[in-house]
């Protein structure tokens, strides 16, 4: 499955459209959680199916194709699933503040020459670009503030990354520097949002909230372009990366901004998917004593605390060993990386041998 996202190119006629069905589409969304969460004081919970049967007639009242009313009622059951299984928190109503910003197309789309064709719609005209050959199994609709867009979810298989080289790397992330690499290079930070913070204050004081939107998704976008960059090339470099897994929402809770400014969980998503298309091998290690333990002799000697963030070289007393705080930590996830590679290894072959 590939995800790819067009331009659109709307006319006027066609963005009071869209608009207008937003606006009811908010409306069936808030709906639909209300009566979850009613029904499942009483013990009730209605699945995708049910919630489908109730929409009968309500496409012709509402002027919107009823696939898409399937897939807004399908977006408030999966989100409520997500919250009792505790992978997410309580859906919340859409308004003025958080506002539903997409329509979920299942079904019916189809792309011709610079148009693509929507059930409901008239044809669409994007700004030209590639397109992946396929079947286009799903699409969505959505609003930013730099204009319209399309997501197309197609039916293929992605290009594979060129190998240039088959090393190992172990990663520990930072906020001084992105990423320390277990070789000993450090990958500077960027930092979009710390770049870009004097001119988007400058327009939260004017209350210029379109041109905050804009200025927020371009440091997304930058951000997100970095990644997809970074994460290429360490796919096409190694054959083996292990990351060392911090307790993301703790240190975010502590530090806040240069947290979100990294960009750490969109990045370990990108290499987690990139490996498995590349045909290499991503591994999460978890980060405990990653910085305390000596690379070299395996002594827990390291600094240790918030008194010892500060610490960013340190020498081992028990085997003399000079230190980088970083590098070492880096050092410290490719071995216990290559631990759960070999061991993972193991368990595959003695479960075909049995």
């Amino acid at each position: 499955m590939i995800g790819t996202q067009l331009k659109l190119a709307l006319r006027p006629a066609q963005e009071r459209q869209l608009e207008r069905w937003l606006w009811r589409l908010t409306g069936l969304y808030n709906w639909a959680i209300r009566k979850i969460e009613a029904d499942a004081r009483d013990g009730k919970y209605l699945s995708a199916y049910d919630f489908h049967a109730l929409m009968k007639g309500h496409s012709t009242r509402l002027e919107i194709p009823v696939l898409v009313l399937r897939g807004v009622t399908d977006t408030a059951v999966n989100a409520w699933a997500r919250y009792r299984t505790g992978l997410s928190g309580r859906p919340k109503l859409k308004g003025r503040r958080n506002k539903l910003a997409s329509i979920p197309f299942k079904d019916g789309i189809s792309v011709r020459s610079s148009r693509v064709v929507v059930p409901g719609l008239s044809a669409l005209k994007f700004h030209r670009q590639d397109i992946p050959e396929g079947r286009i199994k799903y699409a969505r609709i959505v609003k930013r503030a730099s204009g319209w867009y399309i997501c197309l979810f197609i039916d293929a298989e992605p290009k594979t990354i060129s190998h240039v080289a088959d090393g190992v790397v172990g990663i520990d992330p930072g906020f001084s520097s992105l990423l320390t690499l277990s070789s000993g290079e450090k990958i500077e930070h960027p930092h979009e949002l710390r770049a870009g913070a004097d001119r988007l204050a400058q327009a939260q004081r004017g209350r210029r909230t379109r041109l905050t939107a804009r200025l927020l998704e371009r440091q997304a976008n930058r951000r997100k372009d970095r990644n997809h960059k970074l994460s290429r090339r360490l796919v096409a470099e190694h054959r083996l990366i292990a990351w060392s897994a911090d307790r993301t929402k703790g240190i975010a809770r502590a530090f806040g901004k240069s947290v979100a400014s990294a960009g750490h969980h969109q990045l370990r998503q990108m290499l987690a998917y990139k490996s498995r298309s590349g045909g290499r091998q991503y591994v999460e290690v978890a980060s405990r004593n990653s910085t305390r333990t000596c690379s070299a002799c395996g002594a827990l000697t390291g600094p240790t605390g918030w008194r010892g963030l500060s610490v960013r070289s340190w020498v081992c007393t028990a085997c003399g060993a000079d230190h980088d705080r970083d590098c070492n930590a880096a050092v410290n996830t490719l071995n216990s990386g290559l631990g759960m590679s070999l061991k993972s290894g193991r368990e595959a072959t003695s479960g075909i041998a049995s």
